[in-house]
């Protein structure tokens, strides 16, 4: 399951990548911008949910304790999942915005978590539990991707997919 998850952050990245490609190729109000926008909240609810469903299989089923940061991170995922599902049937001008920020903060801790963890960054010791530090890596796939990585690929294309549906059109959507 692990792999499963790695190869699903790397598609986020890829899907990150395009949708970026996309929107600085062609500008903001193409026609796949205002195609697809529509459908960003619902695939963002699924990136959203997926990535909660493997935050608790990592914890209740590999046995792996989530330090400080990744309940920092569940305590922003778990609820921007469940956001997004509701927004994905009942959308609203204002949602998308509030998805992006949640978003942001959420991968700002993310990319946080893995720069400790790789060294880059440091002072989570004066927060983090020794029996449970910020610095252990669970996992290791391809050399660098570790459960903060993770978090951070599913966070960062939820945020570029808000984004995308903010500049979508957005004349159907209720609740202004």
């Amino acid at each position: 399951m692990v792999l499963l998850f790695s190869l699903l952050s790397l598609l986020a990245l890829a899907a990150s990548l395009g949708l970026v490609l996309m929107l600085v190729r062609s500008g903001s109000r193409t026609t796949a911008v205002i195609e697809l926008g529509p459908y960003a909240l619902p695939v963002a609810a699924t990136v959203a949910t997926v990535a909660t469903l493997g935050s608790i299989y990592l914890s209740e089923v590999e046995g792996f304790v989530p330090c400080l940061l990744c309940w920092v991170q569940r305590g922003v995922m778990y609820p921007l999942a469940a956001f997004l599902i509701v927004v994905s049937f009942r959308p609203a001008r204002w949602a998308a915005p509030v998805a992006l920020l949640v978003a942001g903060l959420g991968g700002l801790v993310a990319a946080y978590h893995y720069g400790e963890q790789r060294g880059w960054v440091g002072g989570s010791e004066e927060f983090c539990d020794a029996a449970v530090p910020c610095t252990y890596v669970w996992v290791e796939q391809f050399g660098f991707m570790s459960i903060p990585f993770m978090a951070f690929s599913g966070f960062l294309l939820i945020a570029l997919l808000a984004g995308l549906r903010m500049l979508g059109n957005p004349a159907h959507e209720a609740g202004e």
